[in-house]
């Protein structure tokens, strides 16, 4: 299974480059790994993996357990023009009481339980065959002696009268199945007559001359081991499966399903056994209620959080191996012990060139240059009070093998990601949003890297009042953060009932929106902790 690497939600630059480097890393040293993004990346993301030549990592929507990760009873399945004596036998080799029934291009077709088979012995008509020779030579254990017809219908005889009063009381038909032993008279003239299938009991041998007689006429003749009595008995079971009163349209569930929603459905339905199918409509087997259903959790590897609320959706189904990541130690927690990788640095990219470093694995000029990328965005071009010497260290490194001036690549990224143009509110709140759970609150904190504030500024109404509606779905605040380089400072957005919160956490006289914060740049070290602490003491 190929573990998933990926960032929080709204990925930024960090989240995204750390996950590349990352999944580069662990396949150099043999993993199985491929980065992932929750989301559609940024402005200065995409500048910077356009610039290092990387293709952006696929979308993964989530990790919660589907029907295809559960060890179900694959080809648990049988084609419909099979015997019904063959569908038991592999209802009883796969220990299953129902099984789909699927035509020639694997498309389900119906549904037969051990119920419906007992029925129709008990109350079928057991004098009438319509099947394939195959079927009937497969329930019989039988061998062929002539074959002309695929397929078999008709009336089912037994010889059990003298020659005499079946040449005369009993009028044989190309309809008609005779069950006879070596008695030639009645095996000419059922001969003579055409009937579709003959069938000898106790392997019989015939005549020669009988037996080019029935190739000169096309008759087919099958000897089985059987007895008379025990082929009349058995034969019925060589019809078509699907000849049974059938439920054509069963409850299906498809392997794309969610295991969850397969569990919460059978709790209505109250079914013991589901055929499973893919989008095509193709049967792919069968899933018990009952039975063991184990599964594979996805395994993954997070970077840049290690908080629910920011992480996959489905997390809590999934196997985490492994968590890196420089913020305060969140609420994600495991049922083994695990690599968890944590330090006060400015980046999550920092420790990876760290782990690049101790693992000796030579680091290529794309994959310096997005860590590079990654540490000058969380650190604001390594002016956030966030950066340490590590930062730099590992900035002035990554920039030598990437064959980039730091200063002039940095504010080239930092022009890509400031531009707002052609972006709606919800956009621009969305591109780098983080949520955080405080005991019972939910604080959400938007930052926006721009030095275009009067854009914003001629907007502000429209802003304070999605964040208002945020709110009133389930936030209890909301803030936006502008962040201007240049001047080191951020203007604030927030909701209308969170003023007098935003106020005390910067420690302000008064507070208006859309305010200048001289030198509060940082959600991770200034913003989120500040804000934190009042919602904690409220």
């Amino acid at each position: 299974m190929t573990t998933f690497i990926f960032g929080h939600k709204n990925p930024d630059t960090d989240s995204v480059c750390s996950s590349i480097a990352l999944s580069y890393l662990k396949n150099e040293t043999g993993g199985k790994t491929a980065p992932k993004v929750l989301g559609n990346i940024n402005n200065e993301t995409k500048f910077a993996l356009e610039f290092f030549k990387v293709p952006v990592p696929s979308y993964l929507n989530d990790v919660r357990v589907r029907i295809k990760n559960i060890k179900y009873d694959k080809k648990a399945y049988i084609s419909e023009e099979k015997s019904i004596n063959e569908a038991f036998k592999v209802m009883q080799h796969q220990n299953i009481t129902a099984i789909p029934l699927i035509d020639d291009k694997k498309k389900l077709t119906g549904y037969v339980t051990l119920k419906e088979i007992a029925k129709y012995l008990i109350n079928g008509n057991k004098e009438i065959v319509h099947t394939t020779l195959d079927n009937i030579i497969e329930t019989l254990n039988a061998k062929v002696i002539t074959k002309f017809d695929e397929y078999i219908s008709g009336d089912i005889l037994i010889a059990g009268l003298q020659s005499k009063t079946i040449q005369q009381e009993i009028d044989l038909s190309p309809h008609d199945i005779l069950i006879v032993g070596d008695r030639y008279k009645v095996l000419e003239y059922a001969i003579e007559s055409h009937v579709r299938l003959i069938i000898l009991p106790l392997n019989v041998n015939l005549d020669k001359k009988i037996i080019k007689k029935a190739e000169k006429n096309k008759v087919n003749i099958i000897a089985s081991e059987l007895d008379s009595f025990q082929i009349a008995n058995k034969i019925l079971l060589s019809n078509f499966v699907k000849s049974i009163n059938l439920n054509k349209s069963p409850i299906t569930i498809n392997n794309e399903d969610y295991y969850t929603e397969f569990k919460n459905m059978t709790h209505r339905v109250n079914h013991s056994n589901y055929p499973v199918v893919n989008n095509k409509g193709e049967c792919l087997g069968l899933i018990k209620l009952t039975g063991p259903n184990e599964y594979e959790k996805q395994k993954v590897i997070l970077v840049d959080h290690n908080n629910f609320a920011q992480s996959v959706d489905g997390l809590d189904e999934a196997n985490i191996l492994e968590i890196i990541d420089h913020h305060n130690i969140g609420d994600i927690g495991t049922s083994l012990p695990i690599n968890f990788r944590s330090k006060p640095v400015g980046c999550t990219s920092t420790m990876i060139y760290e782990m690049y470093k101790e693992q000796h694995v030579p680091i290529p000029k794309n994959m310096a240059g997005l860590m590079l990328s990654a540490i000058l965005s969380d650190t604001l071009l390594l002016t956030s009070p966030t950066t340490t010497e590590d930062d730099k260290f590992a900035a002035v490194k990554l920039a030598n093998i990437a064959k980039v001036d730091i200063d002039k690549y940095g504010m080239e990224m930092l022009k890509a990601s400031s531009s707002i143009e052609g972006k709606s509110v919800e956009e621009l709140i969305k591109t780098d949003f983080k949520s955080y759970v405080v005991g019972d609150k939910l604080l959400g904190i938007s930052q926006i890297m721009t030095m275009d504030i009067e854009k914003i500024e001629e907007n502000i109404d429209a802003y304070i009042a999605k964040l208002n509606e945020m709110v009133e779905d389930k936030y209890t605040i909301v803030t936006i953060f502008i962040t201007d380089i240049i001047k080191n400072g951020s203007y604030v957005i927030y909701n209308d009932a969170a003023a007098g919160i935003i106020q005390d956490s910067f420690g302000l006289k008064s507070i208006h929106q859309c305010m200048f914060l001289p030198k509060i740049v940082s959600r991770k070290k200034q913003i989120q902790p500040n804000i934190i602490s009042v919602l904690e003491g409220d």
